[in-house]
């Protein structure tokens, strides 16, 4: 049988050009593979930039390259030392603020409406965000959990997050 050599599809080309507005801050998140997973979607994604803090391992850790599979080579990044700092500078450069967290006052991914640029901010699997970094978030936003989980993997839910945000960009460029 004769292989058919993969052909772009006018869905595709909806796409092309189209660069999201988001940068992701990973703020102590343990687990290397997560990491490299996040480069991997940030790619898929069109992300703008990655910015790793805390324990967040960092390229080239072995960990972070077998699962972003070269994406830690595409993807833009810094690591912080002070991500307070960095997202104080983030605001003042226009970028809204977003936390995905569980929290009294977070608004459903599905009716946030974001404000672009936007940085997104992602914390340790298990402890979340650290208080700083919850208070200058101007929006909390929860990924909705129907189970019996409260919560998703920490890159499964940078997925769900990032190819949202990327639907609703698109949906405002039309």
């Amino acid at each position: 049988m004769e292989r058919v050599p993969y052909i772009a599809t006018t869905a595709a080309s909806s796409y092309e050009g189209l660069n999201l507005p988001v940068s992701i801050l990973l703020d102590n998140v343990r687990s290397m593979y997560n990491v490299g997973a996040f480069f991997r979607t940030a790619d898929g994604a069109g992300i703008e930039h990655l910015y790793l803090s805390g324990i967040t391992a960092r390229p080239p850790h072995r960990g972070v390259k077998k699962t972003a599979l070269g994406a830690e080579e595409r993807v833009r990044w810094t690591a912080l030392d002070d991500p307070a700092a960095a997202v104080t500078q983030l605001r003042r450069a226009g970028h809204e603020i977003a936390a995905i967290e569980t929290s009294m006052h977070a608004v459903d991914i599905f009716d946030w409406r974001p404000r672009f640029p936007l940085c997104v901010l992602f914390g340790h699997e298990v402890e979340g965000l650290s208080r700083p970094l919850l208070d200058l978030a101007d929006t909390h936003v929860r990924i909705p959990m129907l189970g019996m989980k409260h919560s998703l993997n920490v890159a499964s839910a940078g997925a769900v997050v990032m190819y949202e945000l990327l639907r609703k960009y698109r949906a405002l460029r039309q």
